[in-house]
């Protein structure tokens, strides 16, 4: 990153509230090209967890040259993208999360050199490359941070990060009463040069994660350059962590979570906006950006983590001049159930295109119960709090398996841009049974055992079942402890087996590209019952069953089915994929 001189003495108060209409693209980049759709709209993207994805080096943690040498099986997958998680400079308190130089590659995953040559090897397979960016908050080890401790207070090193003076007589009480979203107080009191209790700064995650003012030019400016080393490195877009929130409501108002708030803080539904959420100065940031990204060719993306709900209002990160693509935790956090299904997929399908963007479908990532667990869940679990041995309502193995299998057909027959998490087409479930003393999520220590977090969705992947650490690693050292029985998922006894969710995963990618599913539409299909998702896409039959008994079916063409059809039935929590009948007229 180039250095930033012009550090600005006083802070620019945050963008008033934005109730633009959608705007129209800002350069032909933006625009639909006349020679078709831009790549993202269509596009399944694969999230690699670089730790946990293929160890090169044997220390047991993954690295990107292990991601390189694999990438093989991702374009054997059929994918087109692939969404790296953090690799930057960190002392990795967060797994990455925590980056204390944002355009540096950490020696724990390799030098920028192996960057370019997983870019290149990505090129060379016609897979596309999303970085993730991190700008919410950084390390507390980042020399930005360092320097704002050393100096003092209302100092321009200081203006960069979220510094408050306390409540209370002597400044003893935190300026407000948010909370972590790791657990705890989302305040910490430093102490100053001079060896006395000094002000308090903001930590939304862990405490060495100090949040970032986002009202300063120069946190801004600074970005903006983060923003080019990556794109000038031909990287082809950037996930962005914690999209939803950098500004801050003004004067930082206390604020309690709903009580069936998850670990993002706002409640279900048509939830209250924590004032730490959701803000719309976001908005100008990411105007800003989205004419550095029109600068490049190539359809470069943005793409939001935005916890943000109803979905008419996720809609504002995707207008025609800001991100590209948001997720959609709405269709992720569904529930099992036909009615549902289908309400958020008409909802997502017309809010989404009210603002000119495409759907995105996703069902699991590293922040969340892998859904082969999820599924099956018989308790509620908020998001993030994670399972371990002692939770409640505990997955049933075989169910959540046989319905992950069946929601992972449906949504990749859906139009729009889905999302698959490290794993999932090898049917992964959630690593339940892991030590306390092996759990490494800050959220484990700071609820003091109290939620398991999210080291469960992220032990290292199965490669090779006779292989030490399943083939992750040379050496059989695995930084998180893979399940004994995760032979059966290892990718090598899965390859060519006609049954196996990794050949039902690359069927359907193939048959997505060949009926051109992504950029097509969905047509629902009556008289299946309340239990049944069934719609038409092209040329494509999608039939999915949520009850408890089987279904007939019409006699036709099974093109897909994520359970033998010995009859002319649908057993429960399966899907089929049948051939549809040319359209009459």
């Amino acid at each position: 990153m180039s250095s930033h001189e012009t550090s600005s003495d006083t802070l620019d108060s945050p963008a008033e509230n934005d109730t633009r209409t959608p705007a129209e693209p800002t350069s032909e980049a933006a625009a639909v090209r006349s020679d078709g759709l831009e790549w993202w709209r269509s596009a399944v993207i694969y999230q690699v967890y670089p730790r946990s994805f293929a160890d090169s080096d044997g220390d047991g943690v993954g690295d990107l040259p292990g991601v390189t040498a694999r990438l093989d099986a991702l374009a054997d997958l059929g994918v087109d993208a692939v969404w790296l998680s953090p690799f930057y400079t960190s002392p990795q308190r967060d797994a990455g999360y925590d980056v204390a130089d944002y355009v540096d590659v950490d020696p724990l995953f390799g030098t920028l050199a192996d960057f370019d040559s997983l870019r290149a090897r990505a090129t060379e397979l016609g897979l596309r490359v999303i970085v993730d960016l991190v700008p919410n908050h950084s390390s507390s080890d980042h020399p930005w941070f360092r320097e704002a401790l050393a100096s003092a207070p209302g100092s321009t090193a200081r203006a960069r990060y979220m510094f408050r003076e306390g409540e209370g007589a002597d400044g003893e009480l935190p300026p407000n009463n948010w909370q972590s979203i790791f657990g705890g107080p989302a305040w910490t009191r430093v102490t100053e040069a001079d060896g006395t209790p000094g002000q308090w700064y903001l930590h939304l995650f862990d405490t060495t994660q100090p949040d970032l003012d986002w009202t300063n030019p120069w946190v801004r400016d600074a970005f903006v350059d983060v923003l080019r080393f990556w794109l000038d490195r031909g990287v082809d877009g950037f996930r962005v962590d914690v999209a939803h929130g950098m500004i801050k409501a003004e004067g930082l108002p206390d604020f309690t979570p709903p009580a069936d708030a998850g670990s993002m803080g706002g409640g279900q539904g048509e939830a209250v906006t924590p004032p730490y959420w959701g803000q719309d100065g976001v908005h100008e940031i990411y105007r800003s950006w989205r004419t550095v990204l029109d600068e490049y060719p190539g359809d470069r993306v943005m793409v939001a983590e935005a916890w943000v709900e109803p979905l008419a209002k996720l809609a504002n990160w995707v207008r025609p001049d800001e991100m590209h693509q948001a997720f959609n935790f709405s269709y992720l956090e569904t529930g099992w159930s036909a009615a549902e299904i289908r309400r958020v997929v008409d909802s997502s399908i017309e809010v989404f295109a009210s603002v000119g963007a495409p759907s995105t479908w996703v069902l699991s990532n590293h922040d969340v119960v892998r859904h082969a667990s999820r599924l099956a869940l018989t308790a509620e679990n908020p998001q993030g709090y994670g399972i371990g041995p002692r939770s409640p309502g505990l997955p049933i193995p075989e169910l959540g398996l046989a319905r992950a299998r069946a929601a992972s057909a449906v949504m990749l027959a859906l139009p729009g841009s889905a999302y698959l998490y490290q794993g999932e087409e090898l049917g992964l479930p959630e690593a339940v049974d892991l030590p306390d003393e092996a759990r490494q999520d800050p959220t484990w220590f700071r609820t003091h055992g109290e939620r398991y977090g999210r080291d469960g969705c992220r032990v290292p992947l199965p490669w090779e079942s006779g292989s030490p650490a399943f083939g992750f690693s040379t050496t059989g050292a695995s930084w998180l402890p893979q399940p004994d029985d995760w032979s059966t998922y290892a990718r090598d006894e899965q390859q060519g087996v006609a049954s196996s969710t990794l050949e039902l995963y690359k069927t359907a990618l193939a048959l997505r590209s060949e009926h051109e599913l992504g950029v097509g539409s969905v047509e629902w299909l009556d008289g299946w019952g309340t239990e049944v998702v069934a719609f038409r896409n092209g040329g494509v039959t999608v039939v999915a069953n949520t009850g408890d008994v089987a279904v007939e079916l019409p006699v036709g063409d099974v093109l897909l089915s994520t359970m033998a059809l010995d009859a002319p039935a649908l057993p429960a929590n399966a899907a089929v994929w049948l051939r549809s009948e040319p359209a009459v007229g």
